[in-house]
């Protein structure tokens, strides 16, 4: 059963969608002449692009047809990201114009000279008006086409040392490969797992991280997209944790699937790597808010190192970079995460910070605890990659 969270979503969502639709009619369909030929067609994009979104969203959750399902997931979510970025540039620009004006009207008080309007200046103002706003939906339209190429590169690798204090001999130079946020779904199909796990494989590493949000579906709708994990490949095999992601779509179902397809999952557990005569103990811990949906999957990175056999380092697998302050009071040495796609794209990347401790890369908590957060390899969503390109990360443990 799918947890009823996703609903709370869905109604905020529509709120948001609702409003920023409202405003994009107000600043850019409204002030066309009434017999402009663009009026019309600025109305049924808005149409479309008002109605397609939220369909999606019920038509995933009452098992629409998978194949039309699909394609009305592209329409909705390539015009989602068109309408992320449009949103903060008009703000942008209606707030330095706001200021302008009340820069302007300062000025006329207080230089005692009328603020004369006649038609002539409205009709001026009019056609300023509508040139920048076409010139707002030219530039719109660019970052979206750039941002989309980026979106569906395959995961390009970024190359990470951390250095750990009292690392073991044999530990120096131990290599992980870190996938997160992968997202498979209505347009990330297995194709693209395909390129990322034959990148992984090339990269010959220790063992591979998937740090959650691997899935956005059920199990009966991507059981075949998931098959090339099979083919993963590393020493000391492959590690899974949960992310938000999975609980929307069962979370329990899914982590059964992928025991069979040879993945160790971590569910406030760990294990202890063997490595030439070193131990590295590797743990990891469901979902920061996993217990919203499944009571018995409370977030405990201290649960997770319980029992635990002796170990010369630490690694904590927690999708949420939040888990890093109870990791970090737990004693772990290194946590690896994922979750906030560095913002994912331009200019909400520049924004993230407001909501996110740690958004993107490498940090260190109270002078111990390395964390490392992923962009991910894939994309939530829009297909948007704009300044954020997605990783697969290959992370090289050293002597401090």
């Amino acid at each position: 059963m799918i947890s009823l969270q996703p609903m709370k979503f869905f109604l905020f969502f529509i709120t948001v969608w609702g409003g920023g639709h409202a405003y994009i009619a107000h600043r850019l369909i409204i002030p066309l002449p009434a017999g402009s030929r663009w009026r019309p067609i600025g109305w049924s994009w808005w149409t479309v692009s008002l109605l397609i979104a939220p369909l999606v969203l019920v038509g995933r959750w009452q098992g629409l047809d998978q194949t039309l399902f699909d394609m009305l997931a592209w329409i909705a979510y390539i015009d989602m990201g068109f309408f992320l970025v449009l949103i903060p540039l008009l703000v942008m620009r209606d707030s330095g114009w706001i200021l302008f004006s009340l820069f302007r009207k300062l000025h006329h008080k207080l230089s005692d000279r009328p603020q004369t309007i006649t038609p002539e200046n409205n009709a001026r103002r009019q056609f300023l008006a509508n040139t920048m706003n076409a010139g707002m939906l030219g530039l719109t339209g660019g970052m979206t086409i750039a941002g989309y190429n980026e979106a569906r590169r395959l995961a390009r690798v970024k190359e990470i040392t951390i250095p750990l204090r009292n690392l073991p001999a044999d530990l120096e130079g131990f290599h992980i490969v870190q996938l997160s946020d992968i997202h498979l779904g209505p347009t990330i199909k297995g194709d693209y797992l395909q390129g990322i796990v034959e990148r992984s494989n090339e990269l010959n590493p220790d063992m591979v991280a998937i740090t959650g949000d691997l899935v956005d579906g059920l199990t009966n709708q991507l059981q075949k997209d998931v098959a090339p994990l099979t083919q993963l490949r590393s020493r000391h095999g492959s590690f899974f944790v949960t992310g938000n992601h999975e609980y929307y779509w069962d979370a329990r179902t899914w982590s059964a699937l992928l025991k069979t397809l040879g993945i160790k999952v971590l569910l406030n557990e760990n294990r202890i790597i063997q490595h030439g005569s070193a131990r590295l103990m590797v743990a990891g811990v469901t979902d920061y808010a996993g217990d919203k949906y499944v009571p018995e999957h409370l977030s405990d990175p201290q649960q997770a190192r319980r029992h635990a056999a002796r170990a010369d380092a630490s690694v904590l697998l927690a999708h949420q970079p939040r888990s890093a302050f109870a990791g970090e009071a737990a004693g772990y040495d290194l946590q690896l995460s994922g979750h906030v796609h560095g913002g994912q794209f331009f200019p909400w990347n520049l924004f993230i910070n407001l909501v996110q401790p740690f958004s993107n890369g490498l940090h260190k908590l109270n002078g111990r605890m390395w964390l490392y957060v992923s962009a991910g390899a894939g994309y939530w969503g829009p297909p948007q990659r704009l300044g954020v390109p997605p990783e697969i990360t290959s992370i090289k443990l050293r002597r401090a």
